[in-house]
Formats: structure tokens, sequence, C-alpha cells
């Protein structure tokens, strides 16, 4: 996964943050008052939304992140504040009018009806100091607009224009927002607004014909499933950016709410780490289809405003209960559990990489540890290198796993069946294998991610090279006595 480096400014988030409600729960009744569905409500969660969650998208991908953004003072400005206050530097601007918030309702994951409120526009007048001096120090911006007033402020428009020559601006427009300013590195309509915005059908030309009038060095349309298409201007050329080929293994609803904000801000953390435009739009296309297949903007939901950590720390773990504990207060909260599993013999860098993807997308982690014995049938003597205990010890104290569990059989079926993950997550080396264990976590109600690895490691490549130098070193010394 890109992130944002430490040899640059951060990345600023700058456009109109919301309050986003989503209230599930079940509808086996009428109202006896009129003909409507009565919803029992089982959970509400609450998120930030629009620029709040591609700031907040940024910030779980490791980035150095602050927030440009106008909020109310009000109660659920509050309650936006406290979901940012932990991951994201809010630089405020005034609010005219109540925060807005968009409420919407479900009924065993069917769409029943959504509630908007708030009036709030960004309020005109000159720049806060702090905005002024976070916008000249950024090393990468991206405009996130809603259509609600931060990114029409003459003063931000005139900001921008200071550095669209000297980093990447990316601009992420809406139907009710202005314009992007000219020279922005890559703008990101979706195909909607494409339309919208051009007069023309074809994606391509599209693209061709906003570069034009915008003045943008490249303009990215996204299609939906069918990835983007990247016309850049100079030199000219239009192609078609397709998304990985993950397996997707899932049930209910597809939620694709904030996709388009995943695609704008993994373009910006590549663009800020030196990716050219092809390169970022590429990881861009591949970090959405990662997210809508992972369950959408619901993954970066919290239960309520201010719901508590549920990281359970295990430094000796000896029997999984920590893990079970932690799936048990996952379920009570209405979060969602992850899980993934291996011998995890040996970490290194490619573990750290699934894990910490792995963790991102939910409220805790449980890995599910192969035990010696198991490690032993799978790879034959000599393995693990590491025992069981040492191994669970050190999963455990790494910040992305939340409990340990381990088990003795050749795969972790039964583990998981009562652990009960809502997503079971392996690298995307296992796209052509049969996973047995797939058919428990769906008959649970969860679903398999196939997350990308880092390629090149692999523990038995360290254990090999490690005896190649090892008998390397011994004939060398032998030769010398």
């Amino acid at each position: 996964m890109l992130t944002a480096g430490s040899r640059r400014g951060p990345l600023v988030v700058l456009g109109d943050s919301l309050l986003d409600i989503d209230i599930d729960g079940e509808a086996n009744r009428l109202s006896p008052e009129a003909p409507v569905p009565v919803v029992d409500v089982s959970r509400q969660r609450r998120r930030p939304g629009g620029a709040g969650l591609a700031a907040l998208l940024a910030a779980r991908s490791g980035g150095n992140v602050i927030l440009v953004t106008a909020i109310g003072v009000d109660d659920h400005g509050d309650a936006l504040r406290n979901l940012l206050a932990d991951h994201v530097e809010v630089c405020a601007l005034p609010l005219d009018g109540s925060t807005v918030s968009k409420c919407r309702i479900a009924a065993g994951e069917v769409p029943m009806l959504r509630i908007d409120s708030g009036s709030g526009q960004a309020g005109s007048g000159p720049l806060p100091a702090g905005v002024v001096r976070t916008i000249a120090g950024a090393g990468a911006i991206l405009v996130a607009d809603y259509g609600r007033g931060v990114a029409d402020l003459p003063a931000i428009q005139q900001a921008l224009l200071h550095k669209t020559n000297s980093v990447p601006v990316i601009w992420d427009p809406h139907p009710r927002g202005p314009h992007p300013v000219r020279g922005c590195t890559l703008v990101t309509p979706n195909a909607t607004e494409a339309r919208l915005f051009s007069g023309v059908e074809h994606p391509g030309e599209q693209g061709r014909q906003l570069c034009a009038e915008w003045h943008a060095r490249a303009v990215a349309v996204t299609v939906g499933g069918r990835g983007a298409v990247l016309t850049e201007a100079d030199p000219p050329r239009t192609r078609h950016l397709p998304p990985p080929d993950f397996p997707q293994v899932r049930h209910g609803r597809v939620d694709t709410l904030g996709a388009g904000d995943q695609f704008a801000v993994a373009a910006a953390l590549a663009l800020l780490e030196g990716a050219d435009a092809r390169e970022a739009v590429e990881a861009a296309v591949c970090s959405a289809a990662q997210f809508v297949q992972a369950g959408g903007a619901s993954v970066v939901s919290t239960v309520s405003a201010d719901a508590t950590n549920l990281a359970v720390r295990m430094p000796e773990q000896t029997g999984g209960s920590d893990a079970f504990e932690v799936a048990a207060r996952v379920r009570r909260s209405g979060g969602r559990l992850v899980a993934t599993g291996g011998c995890f013999d040996l970490l290194h860098r490619g573990h750290i990489s699934l894990l910490t993807q792995a963790r991102a997308l939910g409220d805790a982690l449980v890995v599910c540890l192969n035990s010696d014995a198991s490690v032993r049938r799978a790879k034959g003597a000599g393995r693990p290198v590491v025992s069981q205990q040492d191994r669970a010890a050190v999963l455990a104290a790494l910040a992305a796993v939340d409990g340990v569990a381990i088990f003795d059989e050749k795969t972790p079926a039964a583990l998981l069946s009562r652990l009960q993950p809502d997503l079971w997550v392996k690298g995307t080396d296992y796209a052509d294998c049969v996973l047995p264990e797939a058919e428990v976590v769906e008959r649970v109600g969860g679903r398999v991610v196939l997350l990308p690895v880092v390629p090149g490691y692999s523990t038995t490549h360290l254990v090999h090279a490690a005896g190649a130098d090892y008998h390397s070193s011994n004939d060398i010394s032998q030769e010398v006595s």
C-alpha cells in the first residue's frame, strides 16, 4: 500500500465535511398509524462523510494528513470532530448554518430511507492564518469537493493556484461545485459527472475535452467496476486502466459508498510519493476495488461517537481466550471483526504488510495461528523455526493485531466457526487456490477478502537462504583452520 513519505509535506485534504449515520435493523411489521414498515433498530453507526471521509481514509492508509474543512458548532459538528480527532489534524474554517448530516436507514441490508439535514455552507472572508500555513506547507493537496462552498472560496482558489506548479493537486469535483483550478495534476470525475461537465458520452472524449477546458494535466474518469479511463494532456494519450481480477467472495448488497473518495485518496498518496499519472491511477483503481470488496465506507464506521478501542493486548497467549474475548466485544458493539491466518514463522515484511492492511478493514484483527504440529505436517521436519508460543507473542506485540488463537487442525475452519469473523483475509497468492475454510466463513455470514502481497517474501526462502549462508560460512571457517 502506498503511503505518504516523511521527505515531503503532508497530504492536505480540502473540502466539505458532513456526518454520515447508518441505522440498521429489521422490518417485520407495519405501523398501526400508517401502512409503513416499522424498523426495529439493532445498531447505529457514524462516520465522517465528504472530505472528512477522504481524510480518514488517507490517514488509515498511513499518510500524514491535515483536513481543511468547515464544521458547524452544533451536535452533529461535535460528533464529526470526535470521529476525526484521533486520526486527522483538523484545520477549521467557519461554517454558516448547521452541519450537514445524511442518515441512511436499512432493514436486513435493504435501504429503506435517507434523511438529510443541515444547511451549512462555508463562510466567506479571509482565510485563517492556520489554513494559509497548512496549504503553503502541503506536500500534495486533494480537493474533495461536495458542493458546500469550501472549494468555491476565492481565497482557497487563489491559494491553490499558487501550489499547482510545485506540488500535486488532485481535484475530485462535484456537480454543484466550481470547476477545478487551472493546472491540476489530476482531476477524478465519475462517469456521470464527466458526462455532465463535458456533454459527451465516451469517457475518452470526455477526458480530452475536460483536460482542455480545465487546463488539467490529466483527467481520470472512473467507470465503476470497469476501472478508470485516464487521459493525459502532454503528451496527449488516453488509456483504459481496468481493476485487478480479484475473486469476489461476498454476500448481500455491495456497498460502493466512499469508493470515489478511496480512489482519489489512493491517487493523491501515490502522486505525493512521486508516481506519475498512470502509476497513480493504477494504484487508485486497485485500492478502490479492494475497498468495495471489503465492504465500502462501512469499514470506517464507528458504532457510536464515543466508541472505545477494542484492542486487547496479549503478551503471553497460551490458548486463544483473548481472541474470543476480542470477538465477543466486537460483536456486542456492532463492530467489524477481521481474521487472518497462517504460520507466521520468521516474521517478515510481507507478513507485516498483510496484517496492516487487514487491520485497516475493521475494528479488530484476530490471527489464527498454526500450531507447531500443524506447521510440521504442512512444511515438514525442521519447521517451524520459531515455537508457537514465541510466534504468538511476537504477533500479539504488533499494533495491527488484537488477538491470537492457535489451532492444531489442518485448517482453521473449526476455530473460525467459533470466532465468526465478518472478514477472512488472505493474500492474493491464494487467488488460484480453493480455501476450505471459506465455506465456514460464509456460513456464519462473513466473506473472504484477498489482499495484495509484497512480492519476493517467503519464510521458506528465508530459511533456505539462512541455511545456505550458514553452510557457506562453515566451509570457509574449515578452510581457514
